[in-house]
């Protein structure tokens, strides 16, 4: 059976709020995931309670150089990111949504792939803290989230998954059919639950720290 928590040490947890950026989130944007910009307020208070309770929080954000040499295939797959429309470093479609922004103290770790971890000190940071359970939220879940979460559970953190702070867009048909982001969510959260991670919602995720606290 996959693993479950039963409870969650905030002392041992970090919070890793995934590309919630302008670009990713801010009506038109060329990248915006609806579902993303819909969860806002329920991440801004889901992060409210982490620091209350004294969970660590982190950021990351995809971003590249403007000249582009670290773009990679991204070049190919996305065309906004091909014209240095979007997701340009030092640009304010790069930044943190103002509504989720970073409180003080609190790191960005800039990407330049989906994971979070690849080729970043995500890793670093979280052993220095003692951490030894990652909390996923943010966009898309099937891309930059669930990459993110597989890393995680790579690198021995267990994952808990917040179904309903993570969110994605609908996808065009290139081959192989349309899929709704309600669909393309639904299906990344059945695959993690089953492969990598805890897949909670924030209720949940809210009991098990208060059952962790002592």
């Amino acid at each position: 059976m996959p693993y479950r928590f039963d409870r969650i040490d905030p002392r041992q947890t970090a919070m890793v709020v995934v590309d919630m950026q302008n670009d990713f989130v801010a009506d038109g944007a060329k990248l915006q995931s609806r579902q993303a910009r819909d969860m806002v307020g329920k991440l801004a208070e889901t992060l409210r309670f982490c620091r209350e309770q004294g969970i660590r929080v982190l950021y990351t954000a995809h971003v590249h150089r403007d000249d582009g040499c670290d773009m990679g295939l991204f070049r190919d797959l996305y065309g906004p990111i091909a014209d240095h429309s979007s997701l340009v470093d030092g640009t304010k479609g790069a930044d943190i949504y103002p509504e989720l922004a970073p409180a003080p103290g609190e790191h960005v770790i800039k990407k330049h792939r989906y994971s979070g971890f690849y080729g970043t000190d995500l890793d670093i940071i979280l052993r220095e803290w003692g951490i030894r359970n990652v909390v996923i939220s943010g966009t898309t879940t099937e891309n930059c989230c669930h990459a993110t979460a597989r890393d995680a559970m790579f690198h021995n953190y267990k994952v808990a998954f917040l179904a309903d702070a993570t969110g994605t867009f609908d996808y065009p048909d290139v081959g192989w059919g349309a899929m709704s982001a309600a669909e393309v969510h639904k299906a990344t959260l059945t695959i993690l639950a089953f492969s990598t991670a805890h897949v909670m919602n924030v209720d949940e995720f809210r009991s098990l720290v208060a059952k962790g606290r002592g």
